[in-house]
């Protein structure tokens, strides 16, 4: 697909499995994770200990209003559908609540499942854009590896190293950022790691940029030109995107989306839903 100036974009559904479906799981985050009380959570709670909003079904009892109760940090996390594919096929459909152990084995999976799905989601983003062609091949087979993963019961998921599952994706990932970014005219700024916290970057032509692992909590990127940027691993919490430009932007999660601020102007992929606070 062909976005405005010519920038690729994700296609849309190509694996909808590494998208969350609450509907499929066992309320997993609700539950294994742990939280302490700050403007992200209202109250701390324990790993393994239910949140005291999580309801019949598994479903949260206050969904609607996440961010008006002081949960703004669940409107953030994603699990890349890891959550559905430990209840419905790593467990078997078999509830937590009825596990001899508790769910303890199912919790401990949850974070290993989560990032071999984010693993996924990259190397799916670089077989879907047309872009990155010289690095499908080995983004095939990578995504195989990793999928094999997946697959795994829960004592190879916990045997599993996941730094070495990243160091093994990672020069792929690099490869596929610089024949996108390559396609962007100009000079390409590199900021990767890089602290920009509070910058003041409104209308900067980051077109094409290295943002990876940079830190831009809070900065004010208004009217920014963020196509073809690289931003796997930016922390964009409370990032100003008003007005800015995103489309094509590589590695954009959706919980990076969620954490930051923006507006009926701000233009991202295809792939990625639009988060109810953007107004």
């Amino acid at each position: 697909m062909v976005g405005d100036g010519g920038d690729s974009q994700r296609t849309v559904g190509s694996r909808p499995d590494l998208r969350a479906d609450c509907g499929s799981c066992f309320g997993l985050c609700c539950v294994a994770l742990a939280f302490a009380r700050s403007a992200d959570f209202a109250r701390d709670k324990r790993a393994g200990d239910p949140c005291g909003n999580l309801a019949e079904g598994h479903r949260c009892g206050i969904h609607t209003r996440l961010r008006e109760s002081g949960y703004r940090g669940c409107t953030v996390y994603d699990c890349f559908g890891a959550g559905q594919k430990l209840s419905q096929v790593t467990f078997g459909g078999r509830d937590w609540r009825d596990a001899a152990d508790g769910g303890a084995a199912m919790f401990a999976a949850l974070p290993v499942m989560r990032q071999l799905h984010e693993l996924l989601a990259y190397l799916t983003e670089v077989l879907d854009r047309p872009d990155a062609a010289g690095a499908h091949a080995e983004a095939g087979r990578q995504r195989d590896r990793v999928e094999a993963l997946t697959r795994l019961g829960p004592d190879g998921l916990a045997a599993l190293d996941l730094d070495s599952e990243r160091a093994a994706v990672n020069p792929l990932l690099l490869r596929a950022s610089a024949l996108v970014r390559s396609q962007a005219p100009g000079r390409r700024a590199n900021r990767r790691g890089a602290d920009l916290v509070g910058a003041r970057l409104k209308g900067a032509g980051l077109r094409g940029a290295d943002l990876r692992g940079a830190v831009l909590i809070g900065a004010d990127l208004r009217a920014a030109d963020l196509r073809l940027a690289d931003l796997i691993g930016a922390d964009l919490r409370d990032a100003d995107l008003r007005g800015a430009d995103l489309t094509g932007a590589l590695f954009l999660a959706q919980a990076q989306v969620n954490a930051a601020r923006g507006d009926t102007g701000t233009r991202i992929g295809p792939a990625l839903d639009r988060p109810a606070h953007w107004r």
